[in-house]
């Protein structure tokens, strides 16, 4: 070869040599520099600084407790907590970096050595099975900014991962230089996925230990660990024994083979078993589901349009748009700007909301709810309805309105809505509802896999009676306990905020009240015990309440605290009749019942219906010395970073004297003492100073009881999906029997708890009583009347 022959092939050489080099820098030099943003989808886009200091990543919104435990996230399909690098255990960390990328804290976010043995013993030698080479940077890298193959071709797919995987490597060089090792890692503990729909270490140690990352040892942090790799794969729920494996030979192994572990502790490791609390972090899951429900539909809220309403929904639409004006939480997530002008986004900006909620207080609320609804009155009224054609409707209902009732339940029904939309006629509809299928139902022993036509299982469902709970703090406002039904995965429905239900009796205390002002009544005026009749305008018949009292009673003088105690219609029928139900009304109103209530006599027996938040609110007046206080459920709102983005604080307004509420509060403390509610003190041997009425609707459709303690009001209801469906005894139909024992059993675990201060001391009496006289002993002298009053009826028509 001549000498130009051999320069000629060394230039060649070198010029072979430098084009691919050349090349490489210019690719990657273009991709550092964001210079190839002409590739389609977005493929070269490089994030800028801003966006490494500030990577987006869906942050579930976290719900916490008044006792600061959390009660539940809202997310869409992450749910992902951020936790510091300092409540990460050591352990935990040295577990990924020996499994991961044990030169992790030597190199700058690409690791050469493992780079080069990708290369040689995956390319050269085809050795699939060498391992990887991405370190935990490049990792992160993937994870804060995903790749995208969707929707290619096999060679398009390659080519989308070849060139990402560049994208990687610029992208962990930055982060290196961006952030320490410790931040990295914090970072790759937020943002990697375990499965269960849970991003992060810190949802995954929730979901599937119950505890938080610093509780977690040695044996749960390894199995994590190992998840990350694959988490379908090696998922402890779905595949327990190859989670184990590859917990013991990779994880523990690695510790072992880098010396984070010694021989002995490793032996000692892999015997250990796999124990999982394993709890997915569901919307329809945990502790105070419907709570959590209404908080979401609040906070989200669009601003009321008349044109979103019915013709029929005027008093809605004008509820709403009250909410909207008046109460500051209410779309809140749409009235509060972030600092780029945009809205919060419940599902993923990670907001921090801190509620009145006691975990406490809310675990035995739903406990006592459990107790009574599962283990006593539903199998009672199973047992009653058992072999009733009509069941589980009463017997008075006719055919003809039952299959309406039926027909109603079918085409609410979400399976109707999807045929619908799915174009089905009304005869495929009504054959698809009566064809057996597979379906999971609710019982109160556990959920049943079973086979039946859509048709009976609304059937089934109907026998399930329902209930509501909301305890309040009447000082405050602060509600303590929510339980909106009996199981919220099947049952939706709110019983606390949502429904109007008929209230009984326990209006009565608000018709009493009027009596109690000053210048009115005292508790010992007498009355004759007759009844009251109501003339009717243009000639229509007087309208006279039902007549309710023992043979014993019946003619005499008895006591306004009397008629209160045996929830006679009535005395509050002559009550009603010195003032009007346009004063009632107003003053129901002032004591915080916004429902609409009808301008009719038959309010003096609680005709009208009513939330159970809003009879609970105005009970608080009674027990806050007259002065109302609306019920709050959220004390303040955070930003991930736990700046403080809004505070909330309870309306309040005096409404009656104090003389007058203790008066009320004196009278309804006979209601337990002598009158309907002496269950309390006679079968639950609860014997300090009680306050509360029962409430029964007619045909015993609703059983109210609300239950006043000096720092504490809770109210209680239970009654049927639909008006028909109750017990055809009136004494299990009873507010005494339906809901009164849940209040007792929910008291008895709060008495328990002394950590709770709930108070078991005496009602405060106000220095001023307005000059009125409460002590009505004499007169039980001078009538000789009987003691207690439990047993009277107290339909209210």
């Amino acid at each position: 070869m001549t000498d130009i022959q051999k320069k000629r092939a060394i230039k060649t050489f070198w010029i072979l040599f430098a084009i691919p080099v050349i090349f490489v820098i210019v690719l990657f030099t273009m991709i550092a520099t964001g210079s190839m943003n002409f590739l389609p989808d977005n493929l070269g886009y490089m994030p800028d600084f801003k966006e490494l200091e500030n990577p987006k990543s869906n942050l579930a919104s976290e719900v916490f407790s008044a006792d600061q435990e959390l009660l539940g996230k809202y997310y869409f399909n992450e749910n992902r907590t951020i936790v510091e690098f300092e409540n990460l255990p050591t352990h935990l960390v040295n577990a990924l970096v020996a499994t991961e990328d044990i030169r992790y804290y030597d190199h700058a976010g690409i690791d050469g050595w493992s780079l080069m043995r990708v290369i040689f013993k995956t390319i050269i030698l085809g050795d699939s099975g060498s391992g990887g080479g991405s370190t935990i940077t490049q990792q992160l890298a993937k994870n804060l900014f995903p790749r995208d193959t969707k929707n290619r071709s096999a060679i398009g797919r390659k080519m989308v991962l070849t060139f990402t995987k560049f994208k990687e490597w610029v992208i962990a060089v930055k982060l290196e230089r961006n952030y320490t090792k410790e931040e990295i890692l914090a970072m790759y503990f937020n943002t990697v996925p375990f499965g269960s729909m849970t991003y992060g270490i810190k949802a995954a140690s929730r979901t599937f230990f119950g505890c938080n990352p610093d509780s977690l040892d040695m044996a749960q942090a390894a199995l994590l660990v190992g998840v990350v790799n694959a988490p379908t794969l090696y998922s402890p729920v779905r595949n327990p024994e190859n989670s184990i494996n590859r917990r013991n030979n990779v994880v523990f192994y690695q510790m072992k083979k880098y010396g984070y572990i010694t021989e002995q502790q490793y032996d000692s490791l892999i015997k250990l078993p796999l124990k999982l609390n394993y709890k997915v972090q569901s919307h329809t899951q945990g502790v105070g589901t419907y709570f959590r429900e209404y908080l979401k539909q609040v906070l989200t809220a669009n601003e009321p349009k008349r044109e979103n309403y019915g013709s029929n929904a005027y008093d809605l639409f004008k509820e709403d748009s009250t909410q909207w004006a008046d109460n500051e939480i209410y779309g809140w997530c749409h009235k509060t700007k972030k600092p780029n002008g945009d809205t919060y986004n419940l599902y993923n900006d990670g907001i921090k909301i801190y509620t009145t909620i006691n975990s406490r207080m809310q675990e035995y609320a739903e406990e006592a709810t459990k107790e009574h609804m599962g283990g006593y009155l539903q199998p009672l009224f199973f047992s009653q309805k058992k072999g009733k054609s009509k069941a589980p409707f009463d017997w008075k209902v006719t055919d003809k309105q039952i299959g309406k009732i039926y027909y109603m339940a079918m085409i609410r029904s979400e399976r109707y809505r999807v045929l619908r939309e799915a174009k089905y006629d009304s005869a495929a509809i009504v054959k698809n509802f009566r064809t057996p299928t597979h379906m999971r139902v609710f019982s109160w022993a556990g959920d049943i896999d079973t086979v039946m036509t859509p048709m009976d299982s609304i059937r089934y469902y109907k026998f399930f009676l329902h209930a509501g709970l909301m305890s309040m703090e009447p000082q405050t406002g602060y509600v303590r306990a929510y339980v909106g039904d009996i199981d919220y995965y099947h049952f939706k429905y709110d019983n606390v905020m949502l429904a109007r239900r008929q209230v009984g009796s326990t209006f009565k205390p608000i018709i009493y009240t009027m009596a109690m002002m000053p210048g009115g009544y005292s508790p010992c005026h007498k009355i004759p015990n007759v009844p009251v009749s109501f003339p009717m305008p243009n000639g229509e018949p007087e309208y006279t309440p039902r007549f309710s009292s023992s043979e014993r009673l019946n003619g005499k003088m008895i006591t306004l605290q009397q008629g209160l105690a045996a929830s006679l219609n009535q005395v509050s029928a002559w009550i009603l009749k010195q003032y009007s139900p346009a004063i009632a009304i107003d003053l129901a109103k002032k004591m915080g019942i916004k429902s609409y209530i009808p301008e009719v006599y038959s309010i003096c027996v609680g005709a009208a219906e009513v939330k159970l938040s809003e009879m609970v609110g105005a009970y608080g007046t009674f027990v806050n010395q007259g002065v109302y206080v609306e019920p709050i459920f959220v004390t303040r709102i955070e930003d991930k970073n736990g700046n403080i983005l809004k505070t909330f604080k309870p309306k309040k307004r005096e409404v009656i004297s104090e003389g007058t509420a203790y008066r009320m509060i004196h009278m309804m403390k006979g209601v337990v003492e002598m009158g309907t509610s002496t269950r309390i003190w006679r079968e639950y041997k609860l014997t300090n100073e009680i306050a509360g009425k029962t409430g029964t609707t007619n045909d015993n459709s609703d059983g109210w009881f609300i239950g006043c303690v000096p720092n504490l009001v809770t109210g209680i209801w239970v009654g049927g999906e639909e008006r028909s469906i109750r017990f055809g005894s009136g004494y299990y139909g009873q507010g005494s029997s339906m809901a009164l024992p849940i209040w007792t059993l929910y008291m008895q675990r709060v008495y328990r708890d002394k950590t709770l201060e709930i108070s078991q001391d005496r009602f405060p009496r106000p220095e001023s009583m307005d000059g009125i006289e409460i002590d009505c002993s004499k007169y039980k002298e001078e009538d000789n009347t009987i003691e207690t009053y439990e047993n009277l009826e107290e339909d209210i028509y």
